[in-house]
């Protein structure tokens, strides 16, 4: 069982190392010409990361420029560029005050200026200023609703992006005339612009009617204010943007599938858009892990089968964790009393959820040890308590900020 998880931390590090943003963005700005008067935006959980790639490639060609980022994820000062740490997955006052400055520089860029914006998964949060007649508390409110209920990520940037005066496209408005590249590290399934930290710069695919969809079928309590915006339509055209994406989810599934097979496994990406309820993904994961072992089904150990995605959570009770964590607990029920198979959850991000873990890894003895310290799956899934109950016995992923943000990656390893 040690092989197995020193396979699995190896597959870990180099998957996520594979998909950092530095290389994806100086291929992007390669061989590029820009404007002479050239300045720089980059925000998300990747922006750091992306900013200085973006900073050694273009040098002294960037006049000034703002990275918005969350805490925590800043390594070290970019030359040229003023870095705000704020809040995420909820916003604070400090994302009030770096998007105010982004926004200021915005209105100061004219024809013959070009803006880069560099985006990456966690902008929805990070990059924020309020409509007129909204509060931060007020988008907070909704937020706290919208992660509670389950809503996946597409559900909640339609939501959001209706409330803010820089998503939906507002942002690349407020450039106007001056031209805007946008370089995307993408963190929702699908790889949609308009739903990437929302759209600064997209134009918005989805209508009133969606939004308005979203507000009945999770039954958000929303005070009339928001209820009005929520009837207003979007930009549905922007001439002045130009955007690549650099990286996605798919991407790194393929990597995934690249080591374990470089590590002696078969590799088997089964897909690369889960989006369901954590526990429901970990149970059946559980329970194919369980078929493989038994001789019930194709695969052949040793093998590695592979699911990337975005589960969610219904938060009912009052624990702590995320929505890797609880996929992982969730399948240790399936391998209870197996040898020679673990399965493990994280997120590329190195954060999952409010915590400071990136996922959880589990095998065949998890649900015995729990035991042992009295403690059932069920009960700890009933808290959403998954972080105590993986911490109690040694399945917690802990990685640190990584610099990339491209989704999550569950993996059956089985020997």
């Amino acid at each position: 069982m040690e092989t197995l998880h020193k396979d699995a931390a190896t597959l870990i590090n180099r998957s996520i190392a594979a998909n950092l943003p530095q290389e994806a963005v100086r291929n992007a700005l390669k061989d590029r010409a820009f404007a002479d008067s050239l300045y720089l935006v980059a925000i998300g959980k990747a922006a750091w990361t992306m900013a200085q790639a973006a900073q050694e490639a273009l040098g002294d060609a960037v006049k000034a420029g703002f990275v918005i980022t969350k805490y925590g994820h800043a390594e070290k000062p970019i030359p040229g560029l003023e870095i705000i740490e704020a809040g995420h997955p909820l916003s604070d006052e400090n994302t009030i005050l770096g998007t105010g400055k982004a926004v200021a520089l915005a209105r100061k860029l004219g024809k013959g200026d070009e803006l880069l914006l560099l985006i990456s998964g966690g902008g929805s949060a990070l990059f924020e200023k309020p409509l007129e007649g909204i509060t931060l508390d007020d988008i907070v409110a909704v937020n706290n609703q919208l992660l509670a209920s389950g809503a996946d990520i597409v559900e909640v940037n339609m939501i959001r992006k209706r409330l803010s005066a820089v998503k939906a496209g507002r942002f690349a408005q407020l450039c106007a005339p001056a031209k805007v590249f946008t370089v995307v590290l993408s963190d929702v399934l699908g790889d949609r612009l308009d739903s990437i930290a929302s759209g600064p710069a997209a134009p918005d695919l989805s209508t009133a009617e969606d939004a308005l969809a979203v507000v009945n079928k999770y039954k958000l309590v929303l005070n009339d204010r928001i209820r009005r915006y929520l009837t207003q339509e979007t930009p549905k055209a922007l001439d002045n943007v130009e955007s690549v994406i650099t990286g996605s989810v798919r991407t790194l599934c393929q990597s995934a599938a690249e080591n374990a097979r470089a590590l002696g496994y078969t590799p088997y990406v089964l897909c690369s858009d889960m989006n369901c309820e954590a526990r429901d993904a970990g149970k059946l994961i559980g329970a194919i892990a369980r078929q493989i072992r038994q001789g019930n089904s194709g695969f052949k150990p040793p093998c590695a089968l592979i699911f990337g995605g975005e589960t969610v959570v219904h938060l009912k009770g009052a624990g702590k964790g995320g929505r890797n964590q609880e996929l992982a607990l969730a399948a240790a029920e399936g391998i209870a009393d197996m040898e020679g198979v673990l399965v493990f959850s994280v997120g590329s991000d190195g954060t999952d959820g409010p915590t400071d873990a990136a996922g959880g890894i589990v095998d065949g003895s998890t649900v015995r040890r729990l035991r042992e310290k009295g403690l059932t799956i069920p009960a700890i899934l009933d808290n959403n308590d998954a972080y105590h109950g993986l911490e109690a016995v040694g399945g917690l992923i802990k990685t640190g900020p990584t610099g990339t943000n491209v989704n999550d990656i569950a993996v059956i390893l089985h020997r």
